[in-house]
């Protein structure tokens, strides 16, 4: 009997199954459903098969199967994408969840991070040294995807983005070489994959710079949604000038349940998420400025480890909601900017909400060609996200989504944060980008030429 293109995959998947210490697990195993979850509930995918790496010997053997098959390649480290780039329709995904090894040097304040970690898990290994480094909002989230879409958070105006303190990185390459990115090993690499996603190889391990944080001034303050405009005038002229000490998140939601008292359940809101690494009395002295523009309904702001902060959104956000996002850089809140936000601030479910992150301070340190994240010049990365439990309100929440988003985009840079984007096509990437768009195609054909990463916020390779 012939032997056919099938029982050549069959026997070359025994291989696979032979050579890697990880688990090999293919549609209508047990199993295959858990391994297919992933953060975002409305994304739906059926992979071929995933291989859950315990180590870079996987890893390797991973890409080179997804290679020589020709299998679309999906790469997961905390499974947070929003658009679920992190599966793929029947194809590879290489789960990176089980390398999870944190090493911290602590008279050099550095860290090795394994790229399966959550940023969890790293808080947990630097906090016990008092040192931290930048990351986002959700502890949940891994340090993969959110690091190589450029990653900013609480210590961002007081330290940059995640990429200002990566130092260097481990990355598998297409054609299943390993290699070493740095400021002075493959240059050209490391620039890309600082703000260029997951176009370049899978990266395996990220050493990052710490800081000296411990405990931070942090935590919610309300005001009722009828005073967006006064607050937000107030805050677009106060954020930029604020020292670089003092962050604060602006957000439109609606108060959750517990730990929240009762009779604010439900309202509408608008108000700042604050952390202040420079000391109470600074945190005071800002908190009263924000309470002279309007009277809080409610505020929650004291000091508290740096990781208490970072994990205060998990049980809010736990996986299984469906989520829709869209984002876009903001350099100026203008008038019309504000208005805007008036009239599609009041949310459609509990868990949706709009968030204004502050990107400047350190951030506009770094030039806007240091980097492959070129917009240096903006004050805020807004994202616009519905999210509810059931699936029946996924039309609800993405039409707000979308309806919001269109109302206040003529008023932004145009480019977004990648990792606030859904699949939304060339253009937006390019947008993204700018000038940095045709550096990352000449990097890309370079380390991959037959774009073999493609499942991803694709950057296509030179011609």
């Amino acid at each position: 009997m012939a032997t056919t293109a099938s029982d050549e995959f069959d026997g070359a998947l025994d291989d696979l199954r032979e050579t890697v210490r990880g688990t090999v697990i293919e549609r209508g195993d047990p199993g295959f459903d858990d391994a297919r979850e992933i953060y975002n509930a409305m994304i739906d995918k059926q992979p071929r098969l995933v291989l859950t790496c315990t180590d870079v010997a996987d890893v390797k053997a991973a890409v080179n199967f997804g290679r020589e098959h020709g299998l679309d390649t999906a790469v997961q480290s905390g499974g947070h994408s929003g658009p679920g780039l992190g599966l793929v329709e029947d194809g590879l995904v290489i789960d990176l969840g089980e390398m999870t090894g944190i090493h911290v040097d602590p008279e050099a304040e550095t860290a090795r991070v394994e790229a399966g970690c959550t940023w969890g898990d790293v808080d947990h290994a630097t906090h016990a040294f008092g040192l931290a480094t930048v990351s986002g909002v959700i502890s949940t989230t891994g340090v993969g995807g959110l690091t190589l879409g450029g990653g900013h958070g609480y210590l961002t105006r007081k330290y940059g983005l995640t990429i200002d303190n990566l130092l260097s990185a481990d990355v598998i390459l297409a054609d299943g070489r390993m290699v070493h990115a740095s400021e002075d090993e493959n240059e050209d690499l490391f620039w890309a994959l600082r703000g260029g996603g997951g176009n370049f190889g899978v990266v395996t391990s990220f050493e990052y710079q710490l800081h000296p944080v411990e405990t931070v001034v942090a935590g919610p303050m309300f005001w009722p949604l009828d005073d967006l405009e006064a607050t937000m005038r107030w805050y677009r002229e106060w954020l930029p000038e604020a020292p670089e000490d003092v962050y604060a998140f602006y957000m439109v939601a609606e108060v959750p349940g517990d730990p929240f008292p009762p009779e604010i359940h439900g309202e509408s809101v608008c108000g700042l998420m604050w952390c202040c690494t420079g000391g109470e009395e600074l945190a005071e002295e800002m908190l009263d400025e924000a309470r002279g523009v309007a009277e809080p309904m409610f505020e929650h702001v004291g000091p508290m480890p740096y990781p208490a902060l970072q994990s205060m959104f998990d049980d809010l956000y736990p996986p299984g909601d469906q989520w829709y996002w869209k984002g876009d850089f903001v350099r100026d809140l203008s008038d019309e900017a504000i208005a805007a936000h008036e009239r599609f601030a009041e949310v459609p479910t509990p868990k949706s909400t709009m968030h204004l992150y502050p990107i400047d301070g350190a951030v506009h340190d770094v030039g806007e060609d240091e980097t492959a994240w070129s917009v240096r010049d903006a004050n805020w990365s807004m994202v616009i996200v519905g999210v509810d439990p059931d699936p029946a309100n996924t039309e609800t929440i993405t039409e707000w989504a979308q309806d919001y988003w269109e109302a206040v985009h003529p008023h932004t840079v145009g480019g977004s944060y990648i990792n606030f984007m859904m699949e939304e096509g060339q253009d937006r990437i390019r947008a993204t980008y700018g000038d940095n768009y045709e550096r990352l195609r000449a990097v890309k054909a370079t380390y991959d030429p037959e774009n073999f990463f493609h499942v991803n916020q694709n950057i296509e390779p030179a011609n």
